[in-house]
């Protein structure tokens, strides 16, 4: 949608620019107000993307888990499954660019939904290699007790013991 507006800002600039011979400092100006409007659409993308999040997981139903790498660097994560009450709520392949985020220390959030006040089984299994080639796999089960408020779990694999922990924020 941006680039539609950019396009259509420039051509409208070039027409008026051809049309009556503006000056450049007219053009400057116009360049700064073009400038303005695109901050102004970036902000109001921003705010638009906070209120559906709102609207689609209210903080009393809300929660989400969050997937983080133990220290191993010579392991790649591949693929990451979710169960929340015995149904799959996520399934992640990951990218070159997932992965070295996750080992530098990143974290990913993998699912975000609404959830009953409760208690509700979580089971989260995972694949992945060492430098040297060897797969591992791992799951875990978890219980999410969730309360009147957001919920935040995370999901840390620790690759190479075929480990997974979990913590509640």
């Amino acid at each position: 949608m941006g680039r539609i507006l950019q396009i259509t800002i420039l051509m409208l600039l070039a027409s008026v620019c051809f049309a009556q011979g503006v000056s450049r400092d007219e053009i400057r100006g116009l360049d700064e107000q073009i400038q303005d409007v695109k901050k102004d659409v970036i902000d109001l993308t921003a705010e638009l993307a906070q209120l559906e999040e709102k609207l689609l997981f209210p903080s009393n139903t809300q929660a989400s888990f969050f997937v983080s790498l133990a220290g191993d660097a010579a392991f790649s994560l591949e693929a990451v499954e979710l169960k929340l009450n015995n149904e799959i709520v996520a399934h992640h392949l990951y990218t070159f660019r997932e992965i070295e985020a996750l080992q530098k220390g990143g974290v990913q959030r993998i699912y975000t939904g609404n959830v009953q006040t409760g208690s509700h089984p979580l089971e989260v299994s995972f694949i992945g290699k060492s430098a040297s080639g060897k797969e591992y796999r791992a799951s875990a089960d978890y219980t999410v007790d969730k309360e009147v408020g957001p919920k935040f779990v995370e999901i840390k694999i620790a690759g190479a013991e075929s480990a997974i922990n979990f913590k509640d924020w």
